[in-house]
């Protein structure tokens, strides 16, 4: 069974470079470039973890984050945000909204792989 992730990026280039990266570990990619497309695209592509831009157009990934881990059929799925902001009130916020990682922008391959890795693991272990 193929892992899914769905990447939530407005960004094309930063897209480009996620999709290369999840790409070559074989994992089945959905990418989604509008926050108000992302809700249904949770619902429709049942991904195992989603990479989540904070800053989108029309949604705030915050609202995104916070309404995904509400709903009870998309509650499990550990979220990656993946922000520009790197404050550390920036942080707390986005994990107060209930990310279960955070990476600050930009980012390396290393970096990338690295949590996408550890959070599709803790995954697996519960």
């Amino acid at each position: 069974m193929t892992t899914k992730v769905l990447i939530v990026e407005d960004d094309l280039l930063n897209r480009m470079f996620y999709e290369a990266v999840l790409s070559q570990r074989g994992y089945e990619l959905m990418l989604v470039d509008d926050g108000a497309r992302v809700l249904e695209a949770v619902d429709s592509f049942a991904p195992d973890l989603i990479t989540m831009d904070i800053h989108l157009p029309h949604v705030s990934g915050h609202k995104l984050i916070r309404a995904i881990k509400r709903n009870p059929k998309t509650g499990h799925i550990p979220i990656l945000a993946i922000t520009a902001f790197a404050g550390k009130r920036d942080e707390a916020d986005i994990r107060h909204a209930g990310a279960s990682s955070y990476l600050a922008k930009p980012l390396s391959i290393e970096r990338l792989l690295g949590e996408v890795d550890a959070l599709l693991e803790g995954q697996r272990v519960h």
